[in-house]
């Protein structure tokens, strides 16, 4: 009984263990959790996009074909992740069951979905259909973004004429300067803004006309990009702006300087380079039809930074110099005519010639510049009188007052000469034709500087003249100071040289 009794028990107590083992692995059983990831509204699969689960079990990355697969999950209520940069992470609840394979779909948005464009740019000056706008003028707007985004704004600006476009693209700044407009133009301008997430964000449309005729009377030389180029600009405004109404004239691919207008022929003759030769050319004041004047005979100087030339007979005739000859020809490049020939080895470098009483004043010097003598003949070339002669350094900048009556120079007081043409000292000097007294005026010139090309105003009451340090290599600025008792010196533009003032 004993032995039946034992192994009666012994089965209840195996039965007991295999019941208690089987309960054991259905609670605790796993199964898997698959999935795949796209871009949403796109379906285009995401690779490489990491999956994880709260409760933690396996990390994965999807395959190319943005599937994946977490294998021995054990049983339970999960929480998916799906995360890949550039797109806003995402979560997809997941019930594993034993033995069981669960699958969830992933469609993530890109990071920025959520991000609002723009707000339309406003453009506020030059304001819409504002007439009169000067030929540099600088384009104002304004923008703003609902997310506080970077802006970057692409700028366009059309004319009625042709089919020419200015575009400015990627600026970080709402102002942008137009330079150099045609007159009596209407633009059309347009500003996009771009946050670089949504699609750009254009204005509306506006426009303005600029000015039908130049009050400039100023005109000028400057260096850009290896050549000489001609400038037009206004005097100083209401707020005494530097580079007032500043806009070019000529063609910046040509070597072109030495402006002189006459307001009777209403054209502005200047020196241009053809090929190794200098001419005369004529202009519009606004830039406009360029002619060229002389042919046959060419400008010739001893330096073509010293060398000038006048207009004549109320714009009929301009006078020049080649080498140590007077010649004389009209506007229209006919009638070319010696007026007055030096002696061999000198060179006439400068020409000015007075309307009232038909005086030309040159300047004559050797060929490194020096020996230099001012003096004035008649049309007949018979000599009348002389200003200075018989100094050491260099002298310049010749002008005639409206009525004659006074003579403006420069002269460089150091009296240094050198090879290179250098100037330590150049001062402004007046001289008067009926007494013979000469004086200087004083333009407060600072030290170690040259006062040089010196014209008078169109009604005698300034000056106009350029300075520049005495190194021979610094910027070059134009001033004008005023004959009356303040003696007042106005910077007028910067970098710029060879002034007229008509």
């Amino acid at each position: 009984m004993k032995t039946i009794y034992k192994i009666i028990l012994l089965s209840i107590v195996i039965s007991f263990f295999t019941f208690c083992s089987e309960d054991t692995i259905n609670e605790n059983g796993i199964g898997k959790i698959t999935g795949t990831v796209v871009k949403k509204s796109e379906n285009t699969p995401l690779t490489n996009t990491k999956i994880s689960t709260v409760p933690a079990t396996n990390t994965v990355f999807t395959d190319q074909y943005g599937k994946f697969i977490i294998e021995d999950v054990p049983t339970g209520q999960y929480s998916v992740q799906a995360e890949i940069e550039g797109y806003l992470t995402a979560f997809e609840a997941a019930n594993v069951q034993d033995a069981a394979s669960v699958n969830v779909v992933f469609e993530l948005e890109i990071e920025t979905a959520g991000n609002k464009p723009p707000n339309q740019p406003i453009l506020l000056s030059p304001s819409d259909n504002q007439q009169d706008v000067p030929l540099n003028v600088e384009l104002i707007w304004t923008a703003s973004d609902p997310d506080n985004d970077a802006l970057s704004f692409n700028l366009e600006v059309r004319n009625s004429t042709n089919e020419v476009v200015l575009s400015f693209s990627q600026l970080q700044d709402t102002t942008q300067l137009l330079e150099n407009l045609v007159l009596g133009e209407t633009y059309f301008w347009q500003v996009t803004a771009d946050d670089d997430i949504n699609q750009p964000v254009p204005s509306v449309l506006s426009s303005f006309s600029t000015i039908t005729e130049s009050s400039n009377r100023f005109y000028y030389t400057k260096f850009e990009n290896g050549n000489n180029v001609i400038y037009s600009g206004g005097d100083q405004g209401a707020a005494g702006e530097v580079n007032f109404n500043e806009f070019r004239l000529t063609d910046p691919n040509k070597n072109s300087f030495r402006p002189r207008k006459n307001t009777t022929a209403n054209k502005i003759a200047f020196l241009r380079t053809v090929g190794s030769e200098t001419h005369i050319f004529t202009m519009n004041p606004d830039g406009s039809e360029v002619t060229q004047v002389t042919a046959s005979v060419p400008v010739v100087g001893f330096n073509f930074n010293e060398v000038d030339f006048t207009w004549h007979q109320n714009g009929q005739r301009l006078y020049y110099p080649n080498l140590n000859k007077l010649y004389s020809i009209n506007q229209f490049g006919n009638g070319l005519d010696l007026v007055y020939e030096a002696p061999q080895d000198t060179f006439i470098t400068e020409v000015a010639v007075n309307e009232a009483n038909n005086t030309i004043l040159l300047k004559t010097n050797n060929a490194d510049g020096y020996n230099a003598r001012i003096f004035a003949i008649g049309l007949n070339g018979i000599e009348q009188f002389v200003v200075i002669e018989n100094q050491p350094g260099a002298l310049g900048g010749i002008d005639f007052s409206i009525d004659g009556s006074k003579v403006l120079y420069t002269r460089d007081v150091s009296g240094f000469e050198n090879q290179n043409y250098r100037q330590l000292d150049s001062r402004i000097f007046e001289y008067d034709v009926n007494s013979g007294v000469t004086t200087e005026i004083l333009t407060g010139k600072p030290t170690g500087t040259n006062d040089l090309d010196c014209k008078y105003a169109p009604n005698n009451g300034a000056v106009v003249f350029m300075n520049t340090s005495n190194d021979g290599v610094s910027q070059k600025n134009i001033y004008k100071v005023l004959l009356d008792d303040t003696g007042q010196r106005i910077e007028l533009f910067t970098d710029a040289y060879m002034p007229d003032w008509k």
